[in-house]
């Protein structure tokens, strides 16, 4: 009785499809999967190429040079100095003025705005 209660749903399940497969992208004629089937995924081992590559080698300003660490320009950068003060440094770099208010530019707007109560809404839109 089971067996023949699966066989009629296996039966039944043919005929009958999910949603997905009645609409969309995949239900077109023309629709071709992108996962690559397990025989076509890879053919060859990446360490075992055929045809080995061939890197020019004869002149030096043409010599291919992957290393890294000879263009990382945090390398290049000079080394971090640092300065210990004591506390009559610190006492005299207070004394000091060491800028002036005419140092700053000037502030952009030195008038008052005189805004027009006559105006409808107070001059604002």
């Amino acid at each position: 009785m089971a067996k023949a209660a699966s066989s009629l749903f296996q039966t039944l399940k043919r005929y009958f499809k999910k949603p997905w497969e009645i609409t969309g992208p995949c239900a077109g004629p023309e629709y071709r999967s992108a996962l690559p089937g397990a025989l076509e995924y890879r053919l060859e081992c990446p360490a075992t190429t055929k045809v080995q590559p061939w890197i020019p080698s004869s002149d030096p300003e043409t010599v291919f040079d992957i290393k890294y660490h000879t263009r990382d320009q945090r390398r290049n950068r000079p080394p971090i100095r640092r300065t210990v003060l004591k506390k009559p440094d610190v006492e005299k770099m207070t004394k000091e003025k060491t800028f002036d208010v005419s140092d700053f530019p000037r502030v952009y707007l030195t008038a008052m705005v005189e805004e027009d109560m006559n105006a409808r809404g107070g001059g604002y839109q």
